[in-house]
Formats: C-alpha cells, sequence, structure tokens
C-alpha cells in the first residue's frame, strides 16, 4: 500500500471539507470565526480572508465591514481600511463604529485634520458618544487646539464623570489651554526641637506653552537656618510623540547651604494603553560634592482617582539608599480640582522642603517617614488655589529624629 498517497488523500479530504463547512457557514458563523482569528491567534490574513467571505453572502453587513476596516488598519493596509470605512458611512452616516474607527486610523496616522472631520460628522449623530468625544478631544489637542480639547474633556466629564482616559488627558491639555501661567507659593515649616526657628519658603514662577511643549521658570526663596538664600529653577516639558514626553530641569544658587549650587533632572514619560504613565529618570545635586539619584514612578487613572508610586535609588560605595512614596488623587471637578494624600519615607530631590538635608557630608543616607494633604480647586476656570499640609518624623542627623510641620498656600493665573 502506497502510504503516500493515502495520507495526501486524507489531507485533500480535510481541506474539502473545511472548505465546503466554512461555504456553508452563515455570514455570523464566519464573523465569530474571524473574530476569533483575530484578537485569539493574531492571524490577520486568516480573520480578513473569513470577513470577505462573510460579506459575500452579507454585503450589507456593517458590523462586518468594519471589523475588516479594523483589521486592515492593524495589518498596515490603510487604503483597503479607509476603503471599508467609507462604503460603511456612505451607507450610513450614522455608525458611530465606523466613525471612531474610522477617524482613529487618521488620528495615529498623523492626519489630524482628516480625523477632526471625521470625528464632527460622527458626533452629529451621537452628540454624546463617550469614544467620539474622547477621539475628538485627542484630535484638538494635537493640532494645539487647545481652549476647545479641554471644553470636549468638561462635556465628557459631565457626561462620565469616572471616564479615567478623559481626566487623563484632562491633566495634559490643561498646561496646553492657556499659553502662560503665572503662580506664587508659600511654605512655613515648624520643628519640635531640632531647630529654634522656623524655616520659610517662597516661589515665584511663571510658564509658557510653545510648540515644542511647556517651559517654566521660578524664581525660589528659602530661609534656612537664619540665612536667605535664592535660587533660579528652569523646567521644561517637550513632547516627543504622541506616547512619549520629557521633563527636564535645572536649577542654580549661590546660597549653597539654604540651596544646593546645582540640581539638574532629567524624566521619559510614556502615555501607557488603559491610563497608565511610566517614568524613568535621574536627578542631580551638586552641594560640596555630587550626588546622583535614580527615579521610576507608575500612574494609573481608576474613575475619579489618580495613583502613583514612585522610588528613588541612590547608589554609595557600601550602599543603594532607596525612598518610596504613594500618592492618591481624588478629583472633585477639572485638572486642577482634586484632594490629595501621600505617604512615603526617605528624601525625595523633588522636594523643595527637605532637599538641603541631602547634603550629608558622609555616606550615611538620612530617613524619613511622612504624610501629606493636598488641596486644589479651580476659580472661574483659570484661577487656581491650592492648600498643602504635611507631617515629616525626620532623622535630622544619626539616629537623631523629630517632627516637623509644613503648611502651603498657592495661587495659579492662567492667561
Amino acid at each position: 500500500m502506497n502510504y503516500k498517497l493515502f495520507y495526501f488523500f486524507i489531507f485533500l479530504v480535510a481541506v474539502s471539507g473545511a472548505a465546503y463547512a466554512q461555504n456553508g457557514a452563515s455570514s455570523d458563523e464566519l464573523f465569530q470565526t474571524a473574530r476569533h482569528a483575530a484578537f485569539d491567534q493574531k492571524d490577520y490574513p486568516k480573520a480578513i480572508s473569513l470577513s470577505k467571505q462573510a460579506l459575500a453572502k452579507s454585503s450589507d453587513y456593517s458590523d462586518i465591514r468594519v471589523f475588516l476596516g479594523r483589521v486592515y488598519t492593524w495589518s498596515g493596509k490603510l487604503d483597503s481600511a479607509r476603503a471599508a470605512f467609507n462604503y460603511v458611512l456612505d451607507k450610513h452616516p450614522d455608525n458611530d463604529d465606523a466613525s471612531f474607527a474610522f477617524g482613529s486610523l487618521e488620528y495615529w496616522n498623523d492626519n489630524s485634520a482628516k480625523a477632526l472631520q471625521i470625528t464632527n460628522a460622527g458626533l452629529k449623530f451621537h452628540p454624546q458618544s463617550k469614544d467620539l468625544l474622547l477621539l475628538r478631544a485627542k484630535v484638538l489637542n494635537d493640532l494645539k487646539r487647545y481652549s476647545e480639547a479641554s471644553n470636549t474633556l468638561d462635556t465628557l466629564i459631565k457626561e462620565d464623570p469616572g471616564n479615567t482616559d478623559a481626566h487623563a488627558l484632562a491633566d495634559r491639555v490643561q498646561d496646553n489651554a492657556s499659553v502662560n501661567k503665572i503662580g506664587v507659593t508659600y511654605d512655613y515649616i515648624h520643628f519640635d526641637k531640632e531647630f529654634n526657628a522656623p524655616w520659610q519658603l517662597a516661589s515665584l514662577e511663571y510658564g509658557r506653552q510653545t510648540s515644542l511643549g511647556s517651559i517654566i521658570g521660578y524664581v525660589n526663596y528659602a530661609n534656612r537656618f537664619n540665612t536667605n538664600g535664592v535660587q533660579y529653577e528652569l523646567d521644561a516639558y517637550p513632547h516627543i510623540s504622541k506616547t512619549f514626553y520629557a521633563y527636564v530641569s535645572g536649577a542654580y544658587s549661590d546660597n549653597v547651604g539654604v540651596f544646593p549650587k546645582t540640581r539638574a533632572g532629567f524624566s521619559l514619560y510614556a502615555n501607557l494603553p488603559a491610563s497608565f504613565e511610566a517614568e524613568a529618570g535621574f536627578r542631580y545635586l551638586h552641594f560640596t560634592g555630587d550626588t546622583w539619584m535614580y527615579t521610576a514612578s507608575i500612574g494609573k487613572y481608576y474613575k475619579s482617582f489618580w495613583f502613583n508610586f514612585r522610588t528613588y535609588l541612590t547608589p554609595s560605595n557600601s550602599s543603594i539608599s532607596q525612598s518610596y512614596s504613594v500618592h492618591v488623587r481624588y478629583y472633585t471637578g477639572g485638572a486642577d480640582d482634586y484632594l490629595s494624600l501621600g505617604v512615603g519615607t526617605g528624601i525625595s530631590p523633588d522636594d523643595p522642603r527637605n532637599i538641603i538635608l541631602l547634603n550629608n557630608g558622609n555616606n550615611y543616607k538620612l530617613m524619613s517617614n511622612n504624610v501629606s494633604l493636598a488641596f486644589w480647586h479651580t476659580f472661574k476656570r483659570r484661577n487656581v488655589f491650592f492648600v498643602t499640609a504635611s507631617l515629616d518624623h525626620q532623622e535630622y542627623k544619626f539616629q537623631t529624629w523629630g517632627n516637623q510641620l509644613d503648611l502651603g498656600i498657592g495661587y495659579l493665573r492662567r492667561f
């Protein structure tokens, strides 16, 4: 018996049976099989083939054709995807799934003007569509029409207060919505025993939105150890892509002992799916010697909450000093309306209150346990008031501990 011919015959029968089964399947059955191929098997060519077979049976089945357009998009066949979406919208201009999928295609392929046209057309039929409103805000933000993006997000958040993606985008749009901002802050720090005189800190800032991202300049004042000092600081948040942006910072002061002589920082941020944000970077301080610290954080929006976990790692000759903090915000309105709670250990190089304690003079890393509260509130849209309070159980030198209470107040004006 010729086994090769036998097995070949069995193969032909199997293939013919499968083809017959597919030809005999309904358009709904083919659609479900195509979805399984795309989502579970990541087999896009098979999903495309099955979708075409389903459309041969039901050419006006819009759900299948929109799905086919999505698979074409994922496969990089953008012209075929556009043809599928246009086919649906020509026959059914009120199809919100087609509008969203088509608009998303153009947005992610740097054609935001076309994406805005598509989403606006879809919103005429579905003015409360959460997907279309969020996409419209993203497109307007990309087109630098920040005020319109902010208004669209306000509408969406009123409809869906727990929309985490809307809150995440609102944070980024808020600074962009106004070209300029000025602000002032003041902190009063009381010690229960370590220092006889309180510390006082004040800061004046001016920020401007540019085509590359926001730039903020600060003049910082501090009175520590009965000594006055001034620091000059410049921060920038350049946009790199729709996913990435950066933080770049530098500061200088002649008053070493009240401030570090120089301070620098860099972080790369990534806006991730499911309303996550990740960061990695470094901080550099110079008093009389150099200190390098490395930081990483992960943030997550969930309904009206924002959660953030951060760590700072400081290598030394014998060990790595570690600092951790967790912050939670509860949004009561827009991006500048929230209550905040933070708990942490260690000293942060981004915290102006205790940064001077990192000037330790030896390899021993001071410890700290702290809790903080903040309340931010927007008044007449462009005015932001905030108050802060924190309590630190702080080690000031080896095994010498004390408590410090910080009360702060601030104001921002956008214009």
